[in-house]
């Protein structure tokens, strides 16, 4: 699957992200999907830092990355590990 294949289905990612976890839909929504080499899918939140700074939200990303990992699983049907930028 290309990244172009990829962005055009990211709102039915965040739809299904949205239906499991509010929180981490917010943690995602405003991310830009910015290169993917056929197995990392690098997302750009250069414009909004929601969970950075300086509270300690590791644990929580943790598992809302492993929640769109398993979301992007199971409607694109790519196993991607996610790097953010």
């Amino acid at each position: 699957m290309e990244l172009s294949q990829i962005r055009n289905r990211w709102n039915e990612v965040l739809d299904a992200l949205l239906a499991k976890d509010r929180v981490t839909w917010l943690a995602f929504f405003d991310a830009r999907l910015a290169d993917f080499d056929g197995k990392v899918l690098t997302l750009d939140f250069s414009d909004s830092r929601k969970l950075g700074s300086a509270h300690e939200y590791s644990q929580t990303r943790v598992k809302q990355l492993r929640l769109l990992q398993s979301t992007i699983l199971e409607l694109l049907g790519l196993d991607v590990e996610i790097a953010e930028r």
